[in-house]
């Protein structure tokens, strides 16, 4: 048995799967179950973070969402990982391209994160303004990836704790400074915790907007339809 955290209302930790993959967006987590899971069950609706858990290919593997942000990724993966004995979590989620090889629906793995966010820094005292992704779980990324005969791009992502920036030059301050090659808002909070409670964490992300074009994707599209990420992280959670 598990108690119910403040945001998690699973009584039972065999509820879960060992892996949990992460959308930020809870509907995300529902199109998930419903296309690619069977025997599915509802395992959270906490505030509406949407949380399901099924069998791909014979194999228990759980989809829950995240919210948007440091904050809200924070809670829930340590949650998952303290209280429920998750042992790895897949961030399934949408960036917005730094670089021109990164396209719209591209897939881009994190090897490792960059933020200004203070979020490590207070949580435990971690000084590093870059976390790395788990290196095991980013192999087992590697093999799906590869096993399916879709493409990776590889590389640091900008965690940012900010959406509407209206000062300095993005550019200036941290693509080029940093070496990042596309933006999100979760991944720093989520390797923190992990390294803290000695888990495993992965990122990966499809590109949703550019900041080097005008190519953009839509709402729905978000939700709906980045397939190729899906079937990787789902792959490599049952590997």
């Amino acid at each position: 048995m598990a108690i119910p955290t403040p945001h998690i209302e699973i009584l039972n930790k065999e509820d879960l799967g060992e892996t949990v993959l992460m959308p930020g967006d809870p509907l995300r987590a529902k199109v998930i179950a419903n296309k690619y899971l069977t025997d599915v069950k509802q395992i959270n609706s906490v505030r509406n973070m949407l949380g399901f858990t099924g069998y791909y290919k014979g194999k228990k593997v759980s989809v829950m969402g995240s919210g948007m942000g440091m904050p809200s990724i924070g809670i829930y993966s340590y949650e998952l990982f303290a209280f429920y004995d998750v042992k790895r979590i897949i961030r399934i989620g949408s960036c917005g391209s730094y670089v021109k090889d990164a396209k719209i629906y591209d897939c881009i793995l994190a090897t490792d994160a960059y933020s200004e966010s203070n979020f490590a820094s207070i949580a435990y005292g971690y000084k590093d303004n870059a976390l790395k992704a788990s290196e095991e779980l980013n192999n087992i990324i590697r093999k799906a990836s590869k096993k399916l005969g879709y493409d990776l791009i590889e590389g640091r992502i900008h965690s940012s704790d900010v959406f509407y920036r209206h000062q300095g030059n993005i550019f200036d301050d941290v693509v080029n400074k940093y070496n990042c090659v596309a933006v999100e808002m979760e991944s720093f909070a989520l390797f923190a915790n992990a390294k803290y409670l000695n888990k495993e964490a992965a990122c990966l992300l499809t590109v949703s907007d550019s900041f080097v074009s005008s190519d953009v994707t839509t709402a729905e599209e978000r939700q709906n339809s980045f397939n190729k990420m899906m079937e990787i992280a789902l792959e490599a959670a049952i590997a």
